[in-house]
Formats: structure tokens, C-alpha cells, sequence
């Protein structure tokens, strides 16, 4: 098997905890990473780089691991351009836009749904994400939830089955009978094509008990929680993910002192979705006190057609540096290793030996470029698996 040297790199980012003793990216300059297979096998200095087949040039430029996207909505159908021209007039956001793109989704061919989740793969591959989560939730049928989950299994193995994503229109009056639509007919033809399950528990969609129906009766069938928590309003979201050990609570912009403790004291990420705030003109999530109380924080695009219509990590960095209290260190390890931490994965979002050669090249020295320099297009290379794609 051909090796791969990446030699002459200014700052390679690789998130390696015995390296963090002086910063939380365990920086090394001047550096080196060797690529053989799939897989990292080496990092260090340049000038200490084993001989290899294959020799690439990075000329003073960073090397990051590729950025691991843990919370996105790609398997839809239509546009919610009026929606959001509407919302930046004034219209406050609520979670009811979600079934605009229900109908669209339900109405789209096989071949229309998973035309657009490449498209949208394909555009954050080329900024920079390797590994992405995404879920269903726009079809709210038996068979629309499980034809979401058999397209996106193709493409990825971090697949949520949200078929909690709201009540469906056919239940509006009957929300007890939604969910038990979800944990039982639909949870039984979606669970095979699934790592996770989700729910989003806020005003407008579903309550606390509802929320624990659902992810408990996922739990039964095998898949890990993970939550739509505490995006709206106060509530029992956060609660909820750390009592049931999921993965993440995700969006956690409002947050109680007790609900900062509960994640700082558990195995649960807080994962900050800064694109949604940026789209719904909301309050940001308080990142610096999440991360002052020692909770492990992770940031990704929620890239949906409704709330968050972005692939761009290196632009949900730059906001959360500009306006969520981040430091650019803190926020480029949340869009790596932090959102690796919220898929319960060590074997990305870090380069260090045995984990996946999932990396990025900036044209730029440094990774803090990607705050520095919000909205241009630094990424200038990116490997998956060993192989480079762009």
C-alpha cells in the first residue's frame, strides 16, 4: 500500500489530546502528516517525515481535520425563499414553516430527493466537511420518513430518523395519535436504515412527554437519542438528553444555570447551530458559558431549507467567534472534534494516527483565517478517506 507524505504545512490542527497540554487544537508547526490507505499514520515535523511514495507540497499553508457537520436536514424538496424574504421583514420564525417543506418533499420522485442531498453534499465537501449527519423529518408518512432514510443511508452512516420533526397535518388534531404513529408503525419501518433518533421538543411541535415517548421507544429499537433542544424558549429538551444519555441536545440557546450544569456533567454535547440564529434573527447561544462550565460544545451548519439554508462550517466559525463568545481555536475544534464527539466518533475530526485521513488544506497559514477571513473561500483541498476530491 502507497503512502502519502502532506509535508511543509504552517500549522497542522490535529486535535490530538496528548498534544493540548499548551492549546486545545494540539497544534504542531512546521509540520507533516502521513497518509497510508484510508488512515493517518503519522504526524509530527517536517523534518522528522518518514520517506513515502508520494510527496504533496502544502508551500506554508494549514492542514485541519475535515470538519464533521453532526446536525443538517438535506433530504427535501422545494423553496422557502418567501418565507425567509418574509422573516427579514419582520415575521417572527416558528417551527410551522417545517410542513411547507412537507408537502414539496412528499410530492418529490426518488431521483428529485436525492439529486438535491448530493448537491448540497457536494458543496460542503468542497468547504471543507468529510463527515455529515442528516436526518429525515419532511415526509411524516411511513413510507416518506423511510424512503428519506433509505436515500440518505446511501451516502452517509450518521442517518436520524425524525419522524418527530412536527405533528403531520393529518394528525393537527390528533397529536397522541402522531406519536404513536412514530414509535410504533413508522419507528418499525425506519429503524433499519438509521443510526439515531431525534424529536424536536419545543412549543409548536412536541412537549416533553411526547419527546420521551419518542426517544425511548427509539432506544428500544436500537437507535441513540439525540434532540432539538431549547432553540424557541425555555424547556425540558436539555433536561431530557442528558436523563437519557443522548449525544447531543442541539441549538441549546436558552438555557437555565441548571441546564448548563446537566451538560457540563454528562457525556451529552451541546451542539451550536449558529446558521439558524443568523436565519431567524434570534438570540445567539451563550458558547463562552457553555464552555467556561466545562461542557463539551460542537458546531454545525443545521443546513435545512427553512431555518438554516447553509453548507458553510467556515461560516458558522466566523459567527460563532463574532458572536457567540468563541475563540477561533475553540470554535475550529467544535466544528471538528466537537461534532465527532456529538456522533460518539473518535476515528474523525482529529489526525492522529488510526483515525480516517479526512483532512482540509487552507489557503491561508493558519486556521484562524477562517474567522479572520469570514466568507472567503480558503479551502484550497480537501482528502476523504485517504483520497483527494478536491
Amino acid at each position: 500500500m502507497s503512502a502519502t507524505v502532506i509535508t511543509n504545512i504552517a500549522t497542522l490542527v490535529t486535535n490530538d489530546p496528548s498534544l493540548r497540554d499548551s492549546d486545545p487544537l494540539g497544534l504542531v508547526r512546521d509540520a507533516a502528516v502521513v497518509i497510508e490507505g484510508d488512515r493517518v499514520v503519522w504526524t509530527g515535523e517536517s523534518s522528522k517525515a518518514p520517506a513515502t511514495d508520494n510527496r504533496v507540497d502544502a508551500d506554508g499553508r494549514a492542514v485541519l481535520p475535515g470538519f464533521v457537520d453532526s446536525h443538517s436536514h438535506l433530504v427535501f424538496a422545494g423553496d422557502r425563499t418567501e418565507e425567509f424574504n418574509a422573516r427579514m421583514s419582520g415575521r417572527p420564525y416558528s417551527a410551522g414553516g417545517i410542513r411547507t417543506t412537507v408537502a414539496a418533499t412528499r410530492a418529490a420522485s426518488d431521483a428529485e430527493l436525492e439529486a438535491t442531498l448530493t448537491r448540497y453534499l457536494a458543496e460542503a465537501l468542497r468547504q471543507g466537511t468529510t463527515t455529515f449527519e442528516t436526518k429525515s423529518g419532511y415526509g411524516l408518512t411511513v413510507e416518506d420518513e423511510a424512503r428519506a432514510l433509505r436515500l440518505a443511508a446511501r451516502h452517509t452512516d450518521e442517518v436520524t430518523y425524525l419522524g418527530a420533526h412536527v405533528v403531520a397535518p393529518e394528525y393537527a388534531d390528533d397529536p397522541a395519535g402522531y406519536v404513536a404513529l412514530v414509535t410504533g408503525e413508522m419507528l418499525n419501518a425506519c429503524a433499519p436504515h438509521a443510526r439515531w433518533i431525534d424529536v424536536f421538543c419545543e412549543q409548536g411541535a412536541f412537549d416533553g412527554d411526547q419527546a420521551r415517548a419518542v426517544l425511548t421507544a427509539g432506544k428500544a429499537k436500537g437507535l441513540h437519542p439525540r434532540i432539538h433542544a431549547n432553540q424557541l424558549s425555555y424547556g425540558p429538551g436539555v433536561q431530557l438528553a442528558v436523563e437519557l444519555d443522548a449525544a447531543s441536545a442541539d441549538h441549546c440557546t436558552h438555557l437555565t444555570d441548571a441546564d448548563v450544569d446537566a451538560l457540563a456533567n454528562s457525556a451529552t454535547v451541546a451542539t451550536l447551530l449558529p446558521g439558524a440564529e443568523f436565519s431567524t434573527r434570534a438570540a445567539w447561544p451563550d458558547a463562552r458559558r457553555l464552555l467556561d462550565a466545562g461542557a463539551t460544545v460542537a458546531l454545525s451548519t443545521d443546513c435545512n431549507p427553512g431555518s438554516s439554508f447553509t453548507s458553510s462550517m467556515p461560516f458558522c466559525i466566523a459567527l460563532a467567534v463574532r458572536d457567540m463568545g468563541m475563540t477561533p481555536d475553540e470554535a475550529v475544534r467544535a466544528a471538528t472534534a466537537g461534532g465527532a464527539a456529538a456522533l460518539r466518533r473518535t476515528d474523525v475530526g482529529r489526525l492522529v494516527p488510526g483515525a480516517y485521513a479526512d483532512l482540509m488544506l487552507l489557503d491561508a497559514p493558519s486556521h484562524v483565517h477562517l474567522a479572520y477571513r469570514p466568507g472567503v473561500p480558503l479551502v484550497a483541498g480537501v482528502w476523504r478517506r485517504g483520497v483527494r476530491e478536491v
